[in-house]
């Protein structure tokens, strides 16, 4: 209830601000939606917008169409509920991830209830910087994630887990790096040796998104999976490569992000792989752990584009973020709880929108 009210005030004050028009949400490039190459570039959501526009043809204002068009559910979702209308993809855009942000504020509220701690650090995950932005700007994270936590609490009901299973592949169709969560369950089940269960979930999962990824390849001429869109740098070998290459263009400019990244991104990377690390050599092998580790264990290898810009990197993290609550909550652990409302910082990316790509 509390995301709610403060996520329509924030859709309502935006609204306001700019007299009303949804395409604020959007933020649309000349670049892409006129294919003028000196016009302005706008920002990711713009891509959800115009395949939401027009399913079939709207790769023509893609920067790289396959990989915008791998994140098929969430414009899909929006021009279904529009009913194929133009004129009402950008409200329906906006609508769908209001109402994702609180399900999955929803499923980590009863995550957090399962081990009988406070569910008001659930805050923590309906507050985030990194899915307030995804509100902010159509962007795909508030769908996928909330399909996470979604999946994430059917799986922890017990009994038939396979029902987890549609709400991961959905997910995986909405963000890639929802696999990465997968993977942590993956990784558990091939540490208990239940290895016919992990092909079976890998399977059930990873079939749709494969699937897709070859549609797109005949259809596009490659698959979508990549380290992002136009000028996107490639994932890095050595750990923090990409954060340390800034410093290769700015010592000032890196010393500033560090301040930043450091405390919101960096230490708590270092710190979850060395908790689940630690917590396997001693042989606790619950989900929880593995699911964090699975998120530590992929930021440090971030391209340099995603870490040299602190709001590509709060999106990037929400997966890490709501790992470390239900770490957290697993350990009954009021101090990691705790730590975890630092991540409420992000929040001054939105209070001052100069942090935006307005």
């Amino acid at each position: 209830m509390v995301v709610l009210a403060v996520a329509l005030l924030y859709v309502a004050g935006t609204l306001a601000r700019y007299g009303g028009d949804p395409l604020m949400f959007v933020l649309p490039g000349t670049r892409y939606s006129l294919g003028d190459p000196q016009g302005t570039q706008g920002y990711d959501g713009q891509f959800a917008y115009y395949i939401a526009r027009d399913p079939s043809g709207g790769w023509r204002h893609c920067d790289v169409p396959a990989y915008r068009y791998q994140r098929i559910l969430y414009p899909l979702l929006a021009w279904a509920f529009a009913l194929g209308r133009p004129a009402a993809v950008p409200w329906t855009l906006i609508l769908l991830n209001l109402a994702a942000l609180v399900a999955g504020t929803y499923f980590t509220e009863r995550l957090l209830a399962v081990w009988n701690v406070s569910r008001w650090y659930a805050l923590v995950y309906g507050l985030y910087g990194g899915l307030l932005a995804g509100l902010r700007l159509d962007l795909t994270e508030p769908l996928a994630y909330g399909l996470v936590q979604a999946g994430l609490w059917a799986w922890s009901q017990g009994g038939d887990r396979r029902r987890a299973y549609p709400l991961f592949a959905l997910a995986a169709l909405t963000k890639e790096t929802t696999l990465i969560a997968v993977a942590g369950l993956l990784l558990h089940r091939a540490l208990e040796r239940r290895r016919r269960a992990a092909v079976e979930m890998g399977l059930a999962v990873g079939t749709p998104f494969a699937v897709w990824q070859a549609v797109l390849w005949a259809w596009l001429g490659r698959p979508g999976v990549g380290a992002g869109g136009a000028m996107a740098t490639p994932f890095e070998w050595l750990p923090f490569a990409g954060l340390l290459r800034v410093a290769t263009v700015s010592w000032t400019a890196f010393g500033l992000l560090l301040l930043v990244e450091g405390p919101l991104f960096l230490l708590p990377t270092i710190w979850a792989a060395a908790v689940t690390l630690r917590d396997l050599r001693r042989g606790r092998r619950h989900p929880w752990v593995t699911l964090l580790l699975a998120q530590a264990a992929i930021l440090p290898f971030l391209p340099f584009s995603t870490w040299r810009e602190p709001l590509a990197m709060a999106r990037l993290t929400v997966g890490l973020v709501a790992a470390v609550l239900l770490y957290g909550a697993r350990r009954r652990s009021r101090r990691v709880l705790n730590m975890s409302l630092l991540w409420l910082a992000t929040l001054a990316f939105l209070v001052n929108e100069s942090h935006l790509p307005v």
